[in-house]
């Protein structure tokens, strides 16, 4: 079954056309690979009733999967974990620790990521980091679990045990 991917780049810089969005684009040549269909690639400044307004957009027309990049850092202006804990109603924490926690083998840094994972409905939201290398680890390395999360949030599998 071929599930529904929206990216979401979060950057004032970005959305500005002051920087060019690397990020999105990573994540839509390994989502895709993976044979998800990439319904939507926005752009959207670090405020977090603008990306709260996206995720419900995505989230009512039953995305099946919201990757974010960026605005999981330290600064003032990095909202996107608390825009996104606004809109689920179940945080998925083993996602989050697990992209954190492969991260540390390239970067003692990846423990700077504020990033949240959870469920809105039927729809997963998995904050990514903003830089193209830890986004294509991160997500290289989660996306077989998010598929199967996938899988039971939609009815597809039962359960999480596996067979091998």
């Amino acid at each position: 079954m071929k599930y529904t991917v929206a990216i979401i780049t979060v950057s004032d810089s970005c959305s500005k056309g002051q920087r060019e969005d690397l990020s999105g684009p990573c994540i839509k040549d390994i989502v895709e690979k993976q044979n998800f269909e990439v319904v939507s690639m926005e752009v959207v400044p670090d405020n977090s009733f603008t990306l709260q307004n996206y995720f419900r957009k995505h989230i009512f027309n039953r995305v099946n999967l919201i990757l974010t990049t960026g605005g999981t850092g330290f600064s003032d202006k990095d909202i996107t974990p608390e825009a996104t804990q606004k809109v689920i109603t179940k945080e998925a924490p083993g996602i989050a620790e697990a992209v954190r926690a492969h991260g540390m083998q390239y970067s003692n840094r990846s423990m700077l990521s504020r990033g949240i994972c959870g469920i809105s409905q039927k729809s997963i939201i998995l904050n990514l980091p903003g830089s193209p290398k830890a986004v294509s680890e991160s997500l290289e390395f989660v996306l077989d679990p998010l598929t199967h999360a996938i899988d039971i949030l939609t009815g597809n599998a039962s359960n999480c045990a596996r067979n091998d």
